[in-house]
């Protein structure tokens, strides 16, 4: 099989309230997605560097729903690393925990229907979570970073990028907001995927 890389074709600066980026993009050999990278300050050479790795999430990044934390991780995310005054945030195209926008969509309609969010990807015939960190790691070494901090409550991204040889030295946890929509979401990625969050609620207790 033939071995990943990445192409950086084009970059660009970026202003935003919370500070001025500048924008990678990035293709890889093995798919036609477009991979990004939001950079703020210097981070070639550097340690302990703040990092998000954030995968793409239309639903929640894009038109704001109040189902997941995923816009709202994206928001702090930058703010963060506004306020660290350098960081990246990669933003990894595999919508869905990997499962893409049409079987997420179907996803959601199993959940309304009471199945939790692993079951219902169980019964479209995916994984709890099929995402890939790969080219996350290869965009890290593209940009030179020497260790990170990362912005995640997920032990198995931290686990992965360990594995990738990426040094992530100390995990950045990104609390969510807690509301009726995403309750029962988020409590079950804490009781069936190790998430770490203390948020003394069960899945079972608020499953609609």
């Amino acid at each position: 099989m033939e071995a990943l890389k990445i192409d950086r074709k084009v970059s660009a600066r970026i202003p935003t309230d919370e500070a001025e980026f500048m924008l990678h993009l990035y293709h890889s050999n093995l798919d036609s997605k477009e991979h990004l990278a939001l950079i703020l300050g210097h981070v070639k050479a550097c340690s302990e560097v703040l990092v998000r790795v954030h995968s793409e999430c239309f639903t929640g990044d894009v038109l704001g729903s109040n189902r997941c934390d995923c816009g709202e991780q994206l928001r702090c995310a930058k703010k963060h690393i506004a306020e660290a005054g350098a960081g990246v945030l990669i933003y990894l195209r595999q919508e869905g925990r990997g499962i893409g926008l049409l079987d997420k969509l179907r996803a959601y309609n199993l959940q309304d229907e009471g199945y939790d969010t692993v079951d219902a990807n169980l019964l479209l015939g995916h994984q709890a979570d099929e995402r890939d960190y790969a080219v996350a790691a290869l965009i890290l070494k593209d940009l030179g970073v020497v260790s990170i901090r990362l912005l995640t409550n997920n032990p198995q991204k931290i686990e992965r990028l360990r594995e990738l040889d990426i040094s992530v030295i100390e995990r950045v946890p990104v609390e969510p907001t807690i509301n009726d929509e995403n309750a029962a979401y988020i409590a079950t990625k804490v009781e069936r995927m190790n998430h770490l969050l203390n948020l003394g609620i069960s899945s079972s207790a608020v499953q609609k």
